[in-house]
């Protein structure tokens, strides 16, 4: 009988899960993903989650400010996690130097570590050089004034690459913005087009906020020779309208200035254009002025001959116009023109032998003895007319005789009646200069002393009955010299 106790086997010496030793290297290549995963390896639960918490603040800030600061707190974030965590792990967080970690799990938990961070770092450093990639497109789309080509390669951005580069992606969207802007500048422009100079002036405005900003020159000269290849347009006077606001625009000393040497090319052809345009309209006046304003201000142009021509016959029509409507309108009895006269340029000067006359006696009732005078002497209006003579009322001239005659209806009294020249007020004026060239009583003699007259019982004074060659006769010195 063996008296000796059976041996029991000895039990491994187990040491606890948080009392292992850890890799600082684990643990800080862990810390570098910014997820909190070296604190996980150290079962600082609460530490990761608040790591993580200030990565997703300092991430989000990034992406919502756009500005390097925080991208360098982000990075001193970085550091600053991954020194702790290796500073942890050194310390031997946990406690405890028991054997059974091995090497095996160090390389496992460093496999893990980089697992985590290597994607992280390697998606990061990917995005960013693809929005630097994006960036340049932006940036050289930008330089050919292509803002097509900033819209396509901005396009591109997502939220991927703001997180990688925040501030690259946000110059792109300030890229964006101006080329938004100048489309809206484009747009207001167009319109401008159409002679709208509050349209013109916004348009401007925008281009010169849009160039205040650097680096957008090329884009804002390509909008701007976009609407300045749009000029001559289709109608001259929307033309002139836009270049004359070109014209009295204040300089810039940039591209915008551009626009005046457009103008300035643009605009004598536009004048004329306009002038014959209202010309055909019978705006006269308007014609005229823009006539006289491309002489005024081009008075060497090769146009300016034509200018010169097309300023006369508005000249012409304007007054032509003027003397119709005054010799149409009555006042007392005779045309305003008899109290205003007004000149007509284009009338035939006053000269030697017969110069037609346009007649017109005084008053709705008055006798027109100008019918008896020869059509030759008659003009039909004032195009071929070279006098206007104004016939005042009809009164007694010089006396030419007396005679005696019974009364009717009474036994043997007798009347005497005296005979008188009809005498006939003129003012003649010449319709070339609007002047008075005669202002005086023209009197028509005629037969006198009939055998019977037809009168009122107290009547003692008659005109002389004339004959169409005593009308003539007084008319004569008015219109043939």
């Amino acid at each position: 009988m063996n008296d000796q106790t059976p041996a029991v086997p000895a039990m491994p010496d187990f040491a606890p899960d948080d009392a292992r030793p850890h890799d600082p290297l684990a643990v800080a290549v862990g810390n570098a993903s910014l997820l909190g995963v070296g604190y996980l390896m150290l079962r600082r639960r609460r530490l990761a989650l608040a790591a993580a918490v200030v990565t997703v603040v300092l991430v989000s800030q990034v992406v919502s400010r756009a500005d390097s600061a925080y991208e360098v707190a982000v990075l001193v974030w970085w550091v600053a996690v991954v020194g702790h965590g290796w500073f942890l792990a050194r310390r031997g967080a946990g406690g405890g130097t028991g054997g059974g970690g091995g090497r095996a799990s160090v390389r496992g938990r460093r496999i893990v570590a980089l697992g985590v961070t290597l994607p992280v770092l390697l998606a990061v450093g990917l995005l960013r050089f693809d929005a630097s990639r994006i960036g340049q497109s932006v940036a050289d789309a930008r330089e050919r004034g292509d803002c097509a080509g900033v819209l396509s390669a901005q396009d591109e951005v997502w939220f991927g690459h703001r997180i990688a580069d925040a501030p690259l992606s946000a110059r792109g969207d300030d890229v964006v913005q101006a080329c938004e802007r100048l489309r809206t500048a484009r747009a207001e422009l167009a319109t401008a087009l159409s002679g709208d100079t509050d349209a013109l002036k916004h348009g401007f405005g925008t281009l010169a906020s849009v160039l205040a900003q650097p680096g957008n020159e090329k884009t804002v000269e390509t909008t701007l020779d976009g609407f300045l290849r749009g000029l001559p347009t289709k109608d001259a006077c929307d033309t002139v309208t836009v270049t004359d606001w070109l014209h009295d625009r204040k300089g810039s000393d940039d591209v915008l200035d551009r626009s005046a040497d457009t103008a300035e090319r643009t605009a004598p052809a536009a004048l004329m254009g306009c002038g014959d345009d209202l010309m055909a309209d019978d705006d006269w006046e308007q014609a005229r002025t823009h006539y006289q304003q491309l002489l005024d201000r081009y008075p060497d142009n090769d146009l300016a001959d034509r200018a010169r021509k097309g300023a006369r016959q508005a000249t012409l029509s304007i007054e032509l116009a003027n003397v119709r409507s005054l010799l149409a309108d009555r006042t007392d009895g005779q045309p305003e023109y008899c109290s205003s006269p007004a000149k007509y340029s284009g009338a035939k000067p006053l000269g030697k032998g017969t110069n037609r006359a346009l007649f017109y006696p005084d008053g709705e009732y008055a006798i027109d003895h100008s019918e008896e005078l020869p059509g030759s002497w008659k003009a039909d209006g004032p195009t071929d007319a070279v006098l206007v003579v104004c016939m005042g009322d009809t009164t007694f001239g010089s006396s030419v005789e007396t005679c005696s005659y019974y009364k009717s209806g009474s036994s043997g009294a007798v009347s005497n009646v005296t005979f008188y020249k009809i005498a006939i007020p003129v003012k003649v004026y010449e319709l070339r200069t609007g002047k008075l060239v005669a202002n005086r009583t023209i009197q028509i003699n005629g037969t006198s002393c009939p055998g019977s007259i037809y009168t009122s019982a107290d009547s003692t004074s008659e005109y002389v009955v004339e004959t169409k060659s005593d009308v003539r006769s007084a008319f004569r010195p008015l219109v043939v010299r």
